[in-house]
């Protein structure tokens, strides 16, 4: 049966996937970028990034590589998909990651602003809509004609998912910083009922903490 899944949630010690003051110039927040360094060094994430493969391998390069297996579709908050807040004031904004984003898949913003949806080169078509978690969930999956679902962030989409159940797996990379503020998962999860967790590894980088759902 298809599957919800989160991977690679980069997360510092204090609970925060994104750092304070985010924008056009810091579009993870004030030292935010730092939460991704072990990802970007990896292998398969520079390959990603258009650059040489020539990156680190091993358990961090393992978990990356996870993030994009077997995925039909793709789910975001829209804080995640850009800067701008309230209503569009145009659609020139398409993302953050040019004209060939790498999803390559049907993407689903969640907005309380519609707007057109917009495809771009490499297969990517962003759809835009104002739904529960449950409904866009459900668009998704069917998207995805029978592979799993990823849920890419941001904090608040993921925290949505969470509380009411509909993720089935979830993978934090726990980096070892402190951001002090700035957009935070934990907030309304309580002790995460309904989840348990069912594998911690490290790397020198980054501690790998897995949680499931409980049947």
């Amino acid at each position: 049966m298809p599957k919800l899944r989160v991977h690679n949630l980069a997360i510092s010690l204090d609970g925060y996937v994104a750092g304070p003051n985010q924008g056009h110039d810091n579009p993870l927040g004030e030292g935010g970028m730092r939460l991704h360094d072990w990802a970007f060094a990896t292998k398969y994430g520079r390959s990603m990034g258009g650059e040489d493969a020539d990156g680190d391998t091993g358990i961090d390069n393992d978990f990356v590589v996870a993030g994009d297996v077997g995925i039909g579709a793709t789910i975001m908050g829209r804080n995640m998909f850009g800067p701008i807040r309230g209503p569009w004031t145009d659609h020139e904004w398409t993302g953050w990651w040019g004209d060939n984003p790498p999803y390559h898949h049907d993407t689903f913003v969640m907005t309380h602003h519609q707007r057109p949806s917009v495809s771009m080169a490499g297969g990517t078509t962003f759809h835009f809509v104002n739904e529960t978690p449950e409904e866009v969930l459900r668009q998704a999956l069917k998207a995805a004609d029978g592979a799993d679902v990823r849920l890419a962030g941001g904090a608040s989409a993921v925290r949505q998912f969470l509380l009411a159940g509909l993720v089935d797996e979830l993978h934090l990379a726990v980096v070892p910083i402190l951001l002090g503020a700035g957009e935070r998962l934990y907030d309304e999860l309580g002790t995460l009922p309904g989840y348990e967790c069912t594998s911690i590894v490290s790397s020198p980088t980054v501690t790998h903490v897995q949680f499931a759902k409980i049947s």
